[in-house]
């Protein structure tokens, strides 16, 4: 079910006074689900040995939300020297720090490297050379290729840009070898959103058999295996959850078999971004327009640059209008902004109770890639972050965007080329 019925009764009593305090639009974040799902994923994972989850960054890039996973004891997972920044400024060093990059560049192996490193995740074997200063701790990110099918999401695999392909993975490790790695860890990500458990134990399964086959080839041991990220949420009213539990036992069992085949296991890591925060995040914001042509719309003071997933997936994301929460839903609009583009669009031919001007409406599910995703095109700014402490309290987490954000790339000394005559 979008939207946890307790964030929902300790926001939705608030949210008029907070749009007069704050002002709309703002995506707002819940301290106490974000928590409960950190420590109940440790929970259920407690009988793999070493595992750890690594905080998708870009699921939302925020310090204040950063800090609270770092304090549950988790890394981050990072792409961009951005990401690399942002988890360093919270605590995360060396091991705490997952990076793969795609297409990296020497500026990103630099940062990688610097400030107490990271693990290295590489995401090609041309990039083994490529590497300024070999670490001994390496991992590649493994593309199964048809060996697998993708979700619908993520694609299919042979499709996709990431990765290191099954008949290259023996040689990149052996590469690694050769530049002085002496330390192992292996990495994949095949699914985005999945709510189907079993997709994701079987993406252990083989993860654990990619090791049975490098170990077998090389004669070397890997201290962990990372399955990356893809574990769903249900953004649909009548959308089952995935099976967190189900799945970790089962993943459990592979460990154990691991264990008593080989006498070591390694350590399992995941990159749940999604799964962490999705569901403990929402868009608030205000009704400011009905217009009835050929079908009704409510124009709100929101638009997709604050969430482009409906316009860029076709995107479901329940909404709830504050104070008509038991109101019949008897009306149909499409909810949308004011971008100079046709699908900025929130909800489509949806099914609302009336929705009058100075209404509140709450978009669920947005407390991942929902603002990190966000743009200025039409010179629209984003909105404001807050965060719901576990004492009540609301804290402002990022202020909105303003005009000076905008133009401050337009303020630059003045560097002019003329190409040499001649």
């Amino acid at each position: 079910m979008p939207m946890s019925q307790s964030f929902k009764e300790r926001l939705f009593p608030i949210a008029e006074q907070l749009v007069e305090h704050f002002g709309s639009p703002f995506h707002v974040y819940d301290e106490v689900g974000i928590r409960e799902t950190g420590e109940n994923l440790k929970k259920l994972f407690a009988g793999v040995e070493g595992f750890r989850e690594y905080y998708a960054v870009k699921a939302l890039p925020n310090p204040e939300i950063l800090k609270l996973m770092f304090d549950m004891g988790f890394g981050f997972d990072c792409s961009s020297i951005g990401e690399l920044v942002l988890s360093r400024q919270v605590g995360g060093r060396g091991e705490d720090i997952m990076f793969t990059s795609n297409n990296t560049n020497q500026t990103e192996f630099e940062v990688a490297a610097a400030d107490g490193g990271c693990i290295l995740n590489l995401d090609d074997i041309s990039l083994i050379d490529k590497v300024p200063e070999f670490p001994e701790l390496i991992c590649f990110r493994y593309n199964p290729g048809p060996r697998r099918t993708g979700n619908v999401i993520i694609g299919n695999p042979v499709e996709a840009k990431y990765g290191v392909t099954h008949d290259q993975v023996v040689d990149a490790y052996r590469q690694a070898q050769k530049r002085g790695a002496k330390r192992f860890g292996v990495h994949t990500m095949v699914a985005s959103n999945e709510l189907d458990y079993t997709y994701m134990v079987e993406t252990a399964r083989m993860m654990l058999e990619i090791v049975e086959l490098v170990e077998g080839e090389l004669g070397i041991q890997f201290e962990f295996i990372n399955i990356g990220g893809g574990v769903g949420i249900p953004y649909q009213p009548d959308q089952a959850p995935l099976d967190i539990a189900a799945m970790a036992a089962e993943i459990e069992e592979q460990f154990k078999a691991f264990r008593e085949k080989h006498s070591y296991v390694p350590r399992m890591y995941m990159e749940s971004g999604r799964f962490m925060t999705g569901p403990h995040g929402c868009l608030v914001t205000s009704a400011i327009n009905y217009k009835n042509i050929y079908r009704n719309y409510i124009g709100v003071d929101a638009c997709m640059s604050a969430l482009m997933r409906p316009a860029l997936y076709d995107a479901y994301h329940h909404i709830d209008v504050i104070g008509k929460e038991n109101v019949p839903k008897d009306q149909v609009y499409d909810v949308v902004g004011s971008l100079c583009e046709n699908n900025d669009k929130f909800a489509v031919q949806r099914e609302l109770p009336k929705i009058d001007e100075g209404d509140i409406l709450v978009i669920h599910d947005t407390g991942a890639h929902g603002h990190a995703m966000g743009f200025q095109y039409n010179a629209k700014l984003r909105p404001k972050e807050l965060l719901l402490r576990a004492d009540g309290s609301v804290q402002l987490i990022r202020r909105e965007e303003t005009l000076d954000d905008y133009f401050a790339t337009l303020k630059f000394d003045d560097n002019v080329f003329l190409a040499k005559q001649g």
